[in-house]
């Protein structure tokens, strides 16, 4: 009896209550693929902690941002069919129309830090959104995008991100 007591108020905890774990899919104009890993979301005393664990990504610097809509279904976009795009655009619930990074209170909440993939394909580097908490993510998509970011509107809108190339819904 004791054991339960102490699993219950463990886990209770508002850190374990806050945690979140993702099922990442690949995703293209034709849908939604395998599963290539999850994502976790904590709470911490300084934002929000995200522990990737993803396998099968092109190596190199990914962007990474929470979409508006939960969803990771293909959609037409500027009049092609387009993976993911059913997500929609990046969270902003203050309408800031800016993408600034996750470090600026300038621009929208849904820009998280880059994704950095290994030589071998594996995303596992913990990163640190100070801005956001768990409780926003619900009813929304994470995703990860073939290029980097750069965090502004130019060269290229969005930071440059491109490609959607995997996602998950985040309930």
């Amino acid at each position: 009896m004791k054991r339960l007591l102490i699993l219950a108020l463990v886990t209770a905890t508002p850190a374990a209550m806050a945690a979140t774990e993702v099922t990442m899919h690949r995703v293209s104009a034709d849908g939604v693929g395998d599963a290539i890993g999850t994502v976790t979301f904590s709470n911490s005393e300084y934002g929000m902690l995200i522990e990737p664990d993803l396998k099968g990504l092109e190596p190199g610097v990914h962007g990474f941002h929470v979409h508006r809509k939960p969803s990771c279904q293909p959609a037409v976009k500027d009049g092609d069919m387009t993976a993911a795009a059913a997500a929609g655009g990046h969270f902003d619930p203050d309408d800031t129309g800016r993408h600034r990074g996750p470090y600026s209170a300038s621009g929208h909440l849904g820009d998280l830090p880059a994704l950095t993939v290994d030589s071998m394909g594996n995303a596992a580097m913990p990163l640190l959104a100070p801005r956001l908490e768990v409780g926003a993510l619900a009813g929304h998509a994470v995703m990860v995008h073939g290029n980097g970011d750069n965090y502004a509107d130019q060269p290229n809108k969005l930071g440059g991100g491109g490609p959607r190339v995997a996602c998950g819904v985040i309930e």
